[in-house]
């Protein structure tokens, strides 16, 4: 299948402006995060393809090479006239988790939810070294929890800086510029093409990316300057988290290398299943059963709610599957702005076995009509 024009997909012109790009992904991303579109594959899809379409169009460079080569300009990773895209392993592998970090990395999760620490800025660390890996955690979380925010303690393994050789991955602590790529950290392949030359560029596979080597590697670590080790994280989640929603924590990924920044701990929600209630959104829906005697005449039903059991007035003459709506009784917006309703969905329980003189009674209401 065809991909779609990036400018198309944006819904700009091409002769838009830098500015014009960026507000256009912007508005999209945010209307079709996956963190606002729980388990929504088409919007999954748009955001992705939104992302993808920005990380091309926002870089001069590879603008022109699309406007010249369209979508073949970035196939195989590889590039036209030495600009090459190689980020994410080229756009033909680009997924949903590489547009989830793009995004975060430009803008930040705080744009989304406003909680959270912003991601803007990390890459290539500012100090010349290279960056840690991000780290995930799922969190499952019961309702309960949601409903009040909690604070939760994660046990979390990381890389950390060696403590042998104090991160330089040397005996010594003595590191030379690399051979392999003559301390660029980065190297380049040549091939020809039906379009021409075609230069690849990807991470030195000799010292990592780094530009230098340890000229005795340190035993405890085998030349990484990373060991692994094993932290402790507080988080405090805010009320009113849904499943597939995220909490950032800067720096506690793994180590950076070469003084590089470390990585961040990206915390993943989820939500337990309850025993007792469905989650629409704020709204909780939950089902009791009451009598026939109880439908046809009234009663007061105790009901459990998110914190504690509130009395439901059922007047008579109450249908099957008829729902109430206990106003405020649902879940906390993630803003604090609104609380939902709980819905009580009632079903008339019919009794499976009866005795002598409940069978009376009925045979005598089933005379009357009833």
């Amino acid at each position: 299948m065809a991909k779609e024009d990036y400018y198309a997909v944006l819904g700009i012109e091409k002769d838009a402006s830098d500015e014009e790009i960026k507000k256009a992904y912007r508005k999209l991303a945010v209307k079709y995060h996956p963190d606002k579109n729980p388990g929504d594959k088409n919007a999954e899809e748009k955001f992705r393809e939104a992302t993808e379409a920005y990380e091309i169009l926002k870089d001069p460079k590879k603008r022109q090479q699309y406007d010249q080569f369209g979508h073949a300009a970035f196939e195989q990773g590889g590039g036209y006239g030495g600009g090459g895209f190689s980020g994410f392993g080229g756009f033909g592998g680009f997924d949903i988790s590489d547009a989830l970090r793009a995004f975060m990395s430009d803008f930040g999760s705080s744009d989304l939810f406003g909680f959270g620490g912003s991601r803007g800025g990390r890459r290539g660390g500012g100090g010349g070294g290279i960056p840690g890996n991000d780290l995930q955690i799922r969190l499952p979380l019961t309702l309960e929890e949601i409903a009040s925010g909690v604070q939760k303690t994660l046990k979390v393994r990381r890389k950390e800086k060696c403590s042998a050789c104090n991160g330089t991955g040397s005996k010594s602590g003595k590191r030379t510029t690399c051979t392999k790529c003559n301390g660029a950290g980065r190297v380049r392949q040549v091939a020809q093409s039906f379009f021409g030359q075609v230069i690849q560029e990807s991470v030195c596979p000799v010292c990592r990316g780094e530009g230098q080597v340890a000229t005795d590697s340190c035993n405890s670590c085998g030349g990484s300057g990373l060991e692994s080790s094993e932290t402790t994280v507080t988080v405090d989640i805010p009320k009113g988290v849904a499943e597939g929603n995220y909490i950032n924590v800067p720096g506690k990924g793994d180590a950076g290398r070469n003084g590089g920044p470390a990585g961040d701990l990206i915390v993943l929600i989820q939500e337990k299943r309850h025993d007792f209630f469905q989650r629409h959104g704020i709204d909780l829906i939950c089902d009791v059963d009451i009598t026939f005697s109880n439908a046809a005449l009234g009663t007061s039903k105790m009901v459990e709610t998110i914190d504690g059991k509130v009395s439901l007035k059922v007047p008579s003459g109450t249908q099957s599957e008829k729902i109430f709506r206990l106003k405020g009784k649902g879940l906390p917006s993630l803003h604090g702005r609104e609380t939902g309703d709980q819905l009580v969905r009632v079903h008339v329980r019919t009794p499976e076995k009866l005795s002598k003189d409940a069978k009376n009674l009925l045979e005598k209401l089933a005379e009357m009509g009833l």
